[in-house]
């Protein structure tokens, strides 16, 4: 019962020495926190009267003109629509270009909820991101650490290359 006092005491005394005790006393108060001292706010006057604005010397100096010329290099419209028209004409299978770029836009829309989706999971996209350092590692010490894996990992790309290119 006594330690409890004592405790208590303690306490009432800490949190007493923080506020002054009567109205009429100007002393500041003692401080006991752990938190630092922030000075006082500045008014709004005694902070607008101590920034002046200087213009550099330099800054007449300098003068942009904006002229109208063709000369700039603005995109011609019209130039980039018949380019698109050309190439679309060129490509002989239309209907597997619009199914495979709808594919794609499907796709990204997907993995986009999937994603958004882990990341409302607590500690998943944590772990996602250990999963993800762990392949880089063993990626770099697999293929970029030495140089005979290096000349592998060309050789895998190469080979890769072709079978999608329809070469091999």
């Amino acid at each position: 019962m006594a330690a409890a006092a004592s405790t208590s005491m303690a306490a009432t005394a800490v949190f007493a020495s923080r506020f002054p005790l009567s109205s009429t006393t100007k002393a500041a108060p003692a401080r006991c926190s752990a938190l630092p001292y922030l000075p006082s706010r500045l008014s709004a006057t005694a902070f607008s009267s101590s920034l002046k604005f200087v213009e550099p010397k330099r800054a007449l100096l300098l003068q942009v003109k904006a002229s109208s010329s063709e000369e700039s290099g603005a995109v011609d419209t019209s130039e980039l629509l018949t380019d698109l028209k050309e190439k679309w004409d060129a490509v002989e299978n239309k209907s597997t270009v619009i199914v495979y770029g709808g594919g794609a836009i499907v796709a990204v829309w997907l993995s986009s909820i999937v994603v958004g989706a882990i990341n409302s999971v607590p500690l998943l996209p944590k772990i996602m991101e250990l999963v993800g350092l762990g392949y880089t590692g063993w990626f770099v010490y697999r293929y970029l650490l030495f140089k005979s894996s290096r000349k592998e990992l060309a050789e895998d790309i190469e080979q890769l290359k072709k079978k999608i290119a329809g070469t091999e």
